[in-house]
């Protein structure tokens, strides 16, 4: 099997995948703080697909960018296929995040002179900057090891979990366990990681409003 490739395609897939459910996760989070026209039927939208079953979704989206004709690129349909499948939980826990924010620090930045993108900038995101990672992870999990919506929309190119699943398909060999030893070993790595990470991330913020708080004494 073609190993290497389809283990570079499901990393750099799910690098993409990540980036953009944190991003639209986050975006999503802050515009559902306040009610729009169509608010109720877009969150509604967004959560179908975790309803819907997984084949017909992925199935619906590479028909969709063939007849479009835009499925020149190996990861086109493939990406659209595993939004449907990392957007809805990210939405989700961005939800649970900002319903617990306290929009104190929001007015604080306000009265303090701050623009609303400074605002966001310099107190939304240093805040929730762990749960943004925990929504990244999640969404870079979620998208490297999916299998049934890879298979209706990736094409001739497979992705790892394709690639193990014909090559289990031929023959049983120890490439397999290999494989499944490594990508453990990456996962308490990138665990551990962004645990460090988000302990780095709480020291620094506690460090910062003690020696502010000794500014003010």
């Amino acid at each position: 099997g073609d190993i290497g490739g389809s283990f570079s395609r499901s990393i750099w897939l799910g690098l993409i995948v990540m980036a953009l459910t944190v991003l639209i996760s986050f975006l999503a989070g802050l515009a559902f703080r306040r009610r729009f026209f169509g608010s109720t039927f877009l969150f509604y939208t967004v959560v179908a697909s975790l309803i819907m079953p997984s084949v017909v979704v992925s199935l619906g989206i590479g028909s969709l960018f063939e007849l479009l004709g835009i499925e020149r690129f190996w990861w086109n349909a493939g990406l659209g296929a595993h939004l449907t499948w990392t957007l809805p939980f990210g939405v989700l826990i961005m939800f649970a995040i900002f319903n617990r924010f306290d929009p104190r620090f929001e007015e604080a930045a306000r009265d303090l002179g701050a623009t609303p993108l400074q605002t966001v900038m310099y107190v939304i995101v240093p805040i929730i900057l762990p749960s943004l990672i925990g929504v990244g992870l999640f969404g870079f999990t979620l998208s490297y090891d999916e299998l049934a919506r890879s298979s209706q929309a990736m094409g001739a190119l497979n992705t790892l979990p394709l690639e193990l699943q014909a090559m289990q398909g031929n023959a049983t060999t120890p490439v397999i366990y290999a494989l499944g030893t490594l990508t453990t070993a990456l996962s308490l790595l990138v665990i551990a990681i962004s645990l460090g990470s988000v302990l780095w991330l709480r020291s620094r913020q506690a460090k910062k409003g003690s020696d502010a708080g000794k500014g003010m004494v």
